[in-house]
């Protein structure tokens, strides 16, 4: 299954009912402003909360994010947050709690009606699958398939840690989440998260080499619940200057090599064939992608700056 995705490397949470983080959101570097409904709201405020949600999307994209709602479960809740987040100002959909491929198709009708209603080009609203109990882990597979709105998928490591009385650490995890990286390949969409815990910002550094490796688990985008972190995700998540410089040599002397009739060559003693030929173009791919998102931004911020 082929689908086109958007370039999110960092996803900052905002919870839409705080109007002094809303304000600021725009200014934060994330790919995407997560305007939250569910964890960070208690439940006293999530009637208002949800009213919110149109305006605040407009406001933090501002700085040309794209802007993610995170609804609620159960359905009663879910259904009253997609009838005030389903608006043109509103990228994606993150569905807290999927548990089968018939919940994600439901979601899909329900949000096909709103967008029809607003008068909204059908499809124009995403969704992020969030896979959140040892339930909805054993069709881990058919979920992403369930709607070609998917376009990611993440495992909520403390919810699904709490559903099997686990502990939500970095080796009790590692399983789950590999496991959900695969199944959102083989899905064509994103995997999103960490092989880490977001939750622990008390030192940089070392948050930084756990989204290092995370990246090198095949993770292109996570989460981010502090704006102190988007920076980090956003270079780790990008290719750096010498995976770029390599990439290109790669790609060149595959070509000198097809010209002269082979389909392998060294490079420093190491033998390149075809997967890591396919390996450098899809990573320069990539780093494309990226650079034309920020030119985007870019070209956004000027834009609202200068109105």
């Amino acid at each position: 299954m082929t689908r086109e995705l958007p370039v999110w490397r960092s996803l900052l949470y905002v919870p839409v009912n705080v109007d002094k983080f809303v304000d600021k959101a725009h200014t934060r570097g994330a790919d995407v402003i997560q305007l939250d409904l569910e964890d960070s709201v208690p439940p006293a405020q999530k009637e208002h909360a949800r009213t919110l949600v149109e305006k605040a999307a407009a406001r933090v994209r501002r700085g040309g994010a794209d802007v993610v709602v995170r609804i609620n479960q159960p359905l009663s809740l879910a259904v009253r947050d997609l009838e005030h987040s389903v608006c043109p100002d509103v990228d994606a959909i993150a569905c807290t709690k999927v548990d089968s491929a018939s919940h994600v198709k439901l979601l899909d009708q329900l949000v096909s009606e709103v967008e029809e209603k607003r008068g909204m080009k059908a499809g124009h609203t995403k969704f992020i699958t969030m896979i959140e109990t040892a339930d909805a882990y054993t069709r881990i597979d058919e979920i992403p398939r369930a709607s070609p709105r998917v376009v990611a998928m993440n495992i909520g490591g403390e919810d699904f840690a709490l559903d099997c009385e686990m502990q939500p650490d970095d080796e009790v995890l590692l399983h789950p989440k590999q496991r959900m990286i695969i199944a959102a390949r083989a899905a064509g969409v994103m995997p999103l998260g960490f092989i880490g815990t977001v939750a622990d910002f008390s030192d940089w550094e070392r948050f930084r080499q756990m989204v290092r490796r995370s990246r090198r688990f095949g993770f292109e985008g996570a989460g981010c619940i502090h704006p102190g972190q988007v920076k980090i995700v956003n270079e780790e998540y990008t290719p750096g200057a010498e995976e770029i410089e390599y990439a290109s040599k790669v790609i060149r002397m595959d070509e000198e090599a097809a010209a002269a009739g082979r389909g392998s060559f060294q490079i420093d003693g190491k033998m390149i064939d075809v997967p890591v030929v396919v390996r450098a173009r899809n990573l320069l791919r990539r780093f494309e992608a990226i650079r034309q998102r920020e030119t985007k931004t870019l070209a956004a911020a000027a834009g609202k700056s200068g109105s």
